[in-house]
């Protein structure tokens, strides 16, 4: 038997200038990582893909609509899920670059605005899902 399974995505969004756009989680007791610092993202609904799941969270967490072609694909994970003891998360990560930080009204947890050159000062209040993008990211640079 196996356990639970969850599908999501999530974003690492870069703004026009250059600088990471990350989400300080709710420290509220149902919000998964609460209190750390994380991509915006979500979970999928329905049939939807992975990338009009990223569309539609990023879209309701930042108030600015990005259309699909803004997003490029950068990873997947499938293992072990975190939050889920015994459960598997499968998820896609994507990058969206020049994004106007003036524009946005984020609705869920608070922006974080962090330049590239300074991510140690915040290295250890990440979640792992925004740990294992920023991975990525930062080997692709």
């Amino acid at each position: 038997m196996t356990g639970p399974v969850r599908e999501g995505t999530s974003a690492l969004l870069i703004s026009t200038d250059g600088r990471l756009l990350l989400q300080r989680r709710d420290d509220l007791p149902h919000v998964s990582d609460r209190g750390k610092i994380s991509l915006f993202g979500g979970r999928r609904e329905g049939a939807e893909s992975f990338l009009e799941c990223v569309v539609r969270e990023i879209h309701e967490e930042i108030g600015y609509y990005l259309p699909p072609e803004r997003f490029e694909l950068i990873g997947r994970y499938s293992g072990p899920d975190h939050v889920t003891p015994g459960g598997t998360l499968h998820g896609e990560v994507f990058l969206a670059r020049d994004v106007p930080v003036d524009q946005l009204t984020v609705t869920e947890g608070r922006l974080e605005i962090v330049a590239i050159d300074d991510l140690e000062r915040i290295s250890g209040l990440l979640a792992r899902p925004a740990e294992y993008a920023l991975a990525i990211f930062l080997n692709r640079t």
